[in-house]
């Protein structure tokens, strides 16, 4: 099964006047942190709402010329057992590019067989250099593999 994994991060930005100028920094820092690798990562303004009343608020909390801006970094990723895995992967994936940026996973959307309008590229896949549980095996194609793990699988 194919799933669609939307996940929310807190970036930090420095020397920023207002709000929109944080969350163009932090679009822009994020997109360097994950390009050319993970291209396929969508990258989009974080939703926030008062706990207290529901009123929505800017992405961006600013103080002292210091940003924290949510973003939300939604991909697809194909051939999971499970939602969790689905999630693991692309917390995984995510996370080894945006060093210290803490992450949380928003949602998780199964997607149907012939439902992948979300992304149009075909080159996405699930990656092979994720170290699944037990009972999740990843299945890879020698081409998929990275040079450092075919030594690995070798042995």
């Amino acid at each position: 099964m194919d799933c669609r994994v939307v996940v929310e991060a807190a970036v930090p930005v420095y020397d920023v006047g207002n709000a929109d100028e944080a969350v163009r920094i932090a679009i822009s820092k994020t997109g360097e942190m994950l390009n050319p690798d993970l291209n396929y990562v969508e990258i989009e303004m974080g939703e926030r709402a008062c706990p207290h009343c529901g009123e929505s608020l800017d992405p961006a909390f600013i103080a002292a010329d210091e940003s924290l801006v949510a973003l939300e970094l939604e991909m697809t990723v194909f051939n999971v057992e499970r939602e969790k895995h689905a999630s693991r992967i692309a917390r995984k994936e995510i996370g080894q590019r945006l060093e210290n940026i803490p992450l949380e996973v928003l949602e998780i959307e199964v997607l149907e067989a012939g439902d992948e309008s979300a992304d149009d590229s075909d080159d996405e896949e699930e990656p092979a250099d994720v170290e699944p549980d037990e009972e999740e095996q990843v299945v890879t194609e020698g081409d998929d593999v990275l040079p450092e793990f075919e030594e690995l699988i070798d042995e």
